[in-house]
């Protein structure tokens, strides 16, 4: 065999072997999506707004302001008396918040936004979520915090509630993002909706 041949066999061989790696990038899987939590912000450590010189996780502080958020839109409506409002799922700690208690309700905004956070992929020990199961945690007759068990139309309407409170922090209503909040939401439809 002659030294051309020799050649153009080689290079023969590296551009087959090019385009069978090339074929092989092509079947690759797509690359998996990030987490809620990662996509709301993660582990990235910011400065904590409501606690002066600590530090919180962006994922963590998202969740917290929309659930901060969402409590304040569901009392606002309380508060005009507006047709389906929830006064009466919250009703214990309303009555606690009108008598200057905002201890349980400190409480409860921790507890959702650790349920929150741990349920879309904070991994960090501050994201543990060790309250009630949704079951337990929404029926009157074992938690004696929620004030009536809740209906579809009830549940909508929470469901309403956080829809504008992540607008409100930045999450716009078009984007994959919402709409994956919004399937975590509405994937705990039956074990909270009980009437």
């Amino acid at each position: 065999m002659t030294n051309y041949s020799k050649i153009t066999l080689g290079v023969l061989f590296l551009a087959s072997a090019a385009f069978i790696s090339c074929d092989k990038d092509d079947d690759a899987p797509a690359p998996v999506k990030a987490s809620i939590y990662t996509r709301l912000g993660g582990t990235t450590m910011v400065a904590d707004p409501d606690n002066s010189g600590q530090m919180i996780e962006q994922g963590r502080l998202s969740f917290r302001k929309v659930v901060n958020s969402t409590v304040g839109l569901i009392v606002a409506d309380v508060q005009k008396n507006a047709s389906g409002n929830l006064g009466a799922h919250f009703a214990p700690v309303l009555t606690e918040v009108g008598a200057g208690n905002t201890t349980k309700l400190a409480v409860l905004v921790d507890n959702l936004t650790d349920f929150f956070s741990f349920n879309t992929g904070g991994t960090n020990a501050v994201n543990t979520y060790s309250g009630l199961n949704m079951v337990a945690a929404h029926d009157p007759a074992t938690n004696p915090r929620m004030g009536t068990k809740s209906s579809n139309a009830d549940y909508t309407k929470f469901v309403g509630y956080v829809g504008a409170a992540a607008n409100a922090n930045g999450v716009a209503s078009n984007t994959e993002l919402y709409t994956d909040v919004v399937a975590v939401l509405e994937s705990l439809r039956t074990p909270i909706v009980q009437k």
